[in-house]
């Protein structure tokens, strides 16, 4: 199976969003600075500008210092692209150059425009229609000269590009640097305020447990566009909250049908003479009792605290001690109970630990080996250990003897209930039950229960 990396939100958002406003940002400027050429308000790359750049290259001194025109490649082809070239250059010692045929208004007007670095003259109405002319002083080859010309060659397309280039590096990108900034700077808060609202879906997510019924995610600070989402994962709660009554109803209806023929067997197996054979049969009959408690105590069994109590768990270790006595001892135990004080109070359930307690011992009846002693200890510190001398647990299984369902044997006798049944009314009282690494060979179980809480009743604190 392979694992795709999660990607950030917020930052996928930032990316998308500069791409988009790079290329709308763009093509505007492109649109515009298309729209402005076209019109000829912008880049007033217009034919004379053609002439007055080949002509800076041109127009060379002779030794004498006068002004003289050669005939450059440039200028061969703009005299073939312009029949009606026309031309006049001049300096600011009077030196004259002239190609072609100025029209008359603009053949002495130089001499007025001296201190005029750049000038457009001319228009197109009037009867008959003028023709425009540029003025512009340049330095070229023969160094400063004025150059008054008229219409030349169309403006090459480079002229456009470096135009471009020129707004886009002075105008696009500088604004682009900018946006990009806001953007992430910005995205990052704004995404992070919008999703907001899935922090608490995750709290809640987080308290989400199978025993707990009835749990749903908030829609009413998550986004629209998440809301499906989270309505989605809500009806999937629902169905498995369904699920689980009706799979806990059948566990129920099942141990309850079960008692009856369990019962009627035990009965008929009474009036049988003794015999060995009625011994195990017995045993299995018993077994098949303690599988049907154990499915209706998990059917029955829920973490509310409502019927807790102060126990003396002396008292409860030493009724099951004695009621479990001869059934261990038929199987070919002997039953040691051990106390280190008279009384050890705790505050919880009583019959579920009792439950709870039953389970291990039948435990180590079904898997000790059916020799040696089965102890049940209690401890001053709340602790109940049940010890057996059987074949023990392997270390490496002792984290999934609790799971549900789990055998150590695929051919073992028992459904795999009892030590998950015991785990579960232990943490319904905030306790903790592991298995121990016995100094003797057997296996050995320890329940810890919490010290005791306050009395609601009496509002005192119980004391052991």
């Amino acid at each position: 199976m392979t694992w795709r990396r999660a990607h950030s939100l917020k930052w996928r958002l930032v990316r998308r969003l500069l791409a988009l406003q790079a290329a709308t940002l763009s093509l505007l400027v492109i649109l515009v600075i298309g729209a402005l050429y076209l019109g000829g308000h912008l880049f007033n790359f217009e034919s004379e500008d053609v002439t007055v750049d080949v002509l800076k290259s041109a127009v060379t001194r002779d030794p004498a210092g006068r002004l003289v025109l050669q005939t450059t490649p440039a200028l061969t082809k703009l005299r073939s692209d312009v029949p009606d070239l026309w031309f006049i250059v001049r300096d600011r010692l009077g030196h004259t150059l002239t190609e072609g045929a100025p029209p008359p208004h603009f053949a002495r007007i130089g001499d007025a425009l001296d201190d005029v670095g750049n000038a457009r003259l001319g228009w197109n109405l009037g009867d008959p229609p003028r023709t425009n002319a540029l003025i512009r002083w340049v330095d070229g080859a023969a160094g400063q000269i004025q150059i008054a010309t008229g219409p030349g060659a169309e403006a090459p397309l480079s002229w456009l590009v470096q135009g471009l280039l020129i707004v886009f590096m002075s105008f696009v990108l500088p604004a682009l640097v900018v946006m990009g900034l806001a953007t992430i700077i910005a995205t990052p808060i704004v995404v992070r305020r919008a999703l907001a609202g899935l922090g608490k879906v995750a709290e809640q997510a987080e308290r989400i447990d199978i025993e707990r019924h009835g749990e749903r995610l908030p829609t009413d600070a998550t986004p629209s566009e998440l809301t499906p989402v989270v309505a989605a994962v809500n009806r999937a709660l629902q169905r498995l909250d369904e699920g689980h009554v009706r799979h806990k109803r059948f566990l129920g209806d099942a141990a309850h049908e079960l008692r009856t023929p369990i019962a009627i067997l035990q009965t008929r197996l009474d009036i049988l003479p003794d015999s060995a054979q009625r011994a195990r049969l017995n045993e299995d009959v018993a077994r098949l009792a303690v599988m049907a408690e154990q499915l209706l105590d998990l059917q029955r069994i829920d973490h509310s605290t409502e019927d807790f109590a102060r126990i003396d768990v002396v008292t409860i270790s030493r009724r099951v001690a004695a009621d479990l006595a001869p059934l261990a001892i038929a199987s070919g135990y002997q039953v040691a109970f051990e106390a280190d004080a008279d009384e050890v109070a705790a505050w919880g359930d009583q019959s579920a630990l009792e439950r709870a307690l039953a389970n291990l011992v039948q435990n180590a009846i079904q898997h000790g080996g059916r020799h040696g002693t089965i102890t049940i200890a209690v401890g001053r510190e709340r602790t109940i250990e049940v010890a057996d001398e059987g074949p023990g647990v392997p270390v490496e299984q002792r984290d999934r003897i609790f799971e549900p369902f789990c055998r150590l044997a695929p051919r073992e006798r028992g459904a795999g209930l009892g030590l998950h049944l015991v785990q579960e009314i232990v943490r319904r009282h905030s306790g903790q039950i592991i298995a121990l690494d016995p100094a003797a060979p057997g296996a050995r179980f320890r329940i810890t229960l919490p010290p005791p809480a306050i009395d609601p009743s009496c509002q005192g604190i119980m004391l052991t």
